[in-house]
């Protein structure tokens, strides 16, 4: 066996070399099987870096970290943060393509900003808190999408702890302990301000085509792309019940694609009033048959068609609540607020509970999985509410005690 030596008649182990500029290198393989290389301009802590050169640990120091890393069966220092992120996402082969799309907008973001490129194993949980207050404060992140990134992160670096790739997971922290939270607490709809744009909706001349679909968003309960998801045979006359047991998507390169509810609770019958059912029959009367019924994924009769004859998407209803809200305060000096179709689902759980609906029952219609969510985030009951209902209970007077 050859002994190779450095240029000072040093021997070199396996795995070391010298090159011709003097530099020091050092080959291994990582825990994965690849091959990987380490360098410096110094081999032992008795070495001086030459004049020019950026100091730095010498190679036998960096030899003995990997050693003791790949001993402890811990990832050398080379996986990056976006490297770790994309693992990560890559396992979750289960999720819906919303969620994948958000995956790839989280990745795109990892890719290009310098955390992404940093190592994984030099991370810590003050770095990682020093960079998620940076987004917010010095970036202009907001909280919500902050809260998305580190939704990717805190269990990618998880899955690197439970791997034994790194000692600990940075990112094991409260969000709302280091950042402010911005986000806006949604408020639903006054009765009041619910009755003016329905009539307003109803009276004018462009957006009356619309009243019958946003009369039936604000008194189900559905989501909109549940909505938007309906067919012909959803639609229960005999029994007077809505079957929602989809959603239709559509991507930013506009592919169509039918979607499962978000949770499982979320495949329901819901109940039509009167009111409701008059509506839906109002829209099949009004439907016009396509040439051809477009079909996604094997689902054909939707109820809204736009005039490309494909069916409507939740971005479709987003402008008409949109344009119909600007037309109104353009008009009135009484404005209304910014109503999305998403909103839509407040005003009727807040009413529903109101009126004392069972919670489980609610929460059925609704089609949450847990009866917090229907609470804590759509009954919006506020002190006059509170206030009528504690009346009415001690309205016998001292008597009763």
């Amino acid at each position: 066996m050859t002994v190779r030596k450095d240029s000072k008649g040093r021997i070199l182990r396996r795995g070391e070399s010298q090159r011709k500029n003097g530099r020091y290198c050092f080959k291994y393989v990582d825990a994965r099987g690849k091959t990987r290389s380490v360098y410096s301009w110094t081999l032992t802590t008795h070495d001086l870096t030459p004049k020019g050169k950026k100091a730095s640990p010498c190679l036998r120091a960096l030899e003995h970290e990997i050693q003791r890393d790949l001993l402890d069966k811990v990832a050398p220092n080379n996986m990056t943060v976006y490297e770790l992120a994309s693992r990560y996402t890559e396992t979750k082969t289960a999720v819906k393509q919303s969620t994948r799309a958000a995956y790839k907008t989280i990745l795109n973001f990892l890719a290009t900003d310098e955390f992404g490129s940093r190592r994984i194993c030099g991370v810590t949980s003050l770095d990682a808190k020093e960079w998620l207050i940076n987004l917010q404060k010095i970036h202009g992140k907001r909280y919500s999408t902050i809260h998305s990134i580190r939704g990717v992160l805190r269990p990618a670096f998880q899955l690197a702890e439970e791997n034994s790739l790194i000692r600990r997971n940075p990112f094991y922290f409260e969000l709302a302990t280091i950042l402010t939270n911005d986000m806006v607490t949604r408020k639903a709809l006054a009765t009041n301000q619910e009755r003016r744009f329905l009539a307003f909706v109803e009276g004018d001349e462009h957006f009356h085509r619309y009243r019958d679909a946003i009369y039936i968003l604000l008194n189900t309960g559905l989501r909109i792309s549940e909505f938007c998801g309906l067919t012909v045979e959803d639609l229960d006359f005999k029994n007077g019940s809505i079957r929602v047991n989809k959603q239709l998507q559509r991507t930013s390169n506009m592919r169509y694609y039918i979607e499962r509810p978000k949770t499982e609770s979320g495949i329901r019958y819901v109940p039509m009033t009167q009111a409701v059912t008059e509506c839906y029959r109002s829209i099949l009367a009004q439907r016009l048959k396509p040439s051809s019924e477009p079909v996604v994924d094997g689902v054909s009769g939707f109820l809204f068609l736009d005039k490309n004859e494909m069916p409507r998407v939740a971005l479709h209803w987003e402008k008409y609540f949109h344009h119909a809200i600007e037309k109104h305060n353009r008009i009135y000096k009484d404005e209304l607020p910014k109503i999305t179709t998403h909103v839509c689902r407040h005003p009727f759980c807040s009413k529903m509970a109101r009126r004392g609906m069972n919670p489980a029952k609610l929460k059925c219609i609704m089609g949450h999985s847990d009866i917090n969510v229907t609470f804590n985030t759509y009954t919006h009951l506020d002190f006059d509410d509170v206030r009528e209902d504690m009346l009415k209970i001690g309205c016998k007077g001292r008597s009763t005690l």
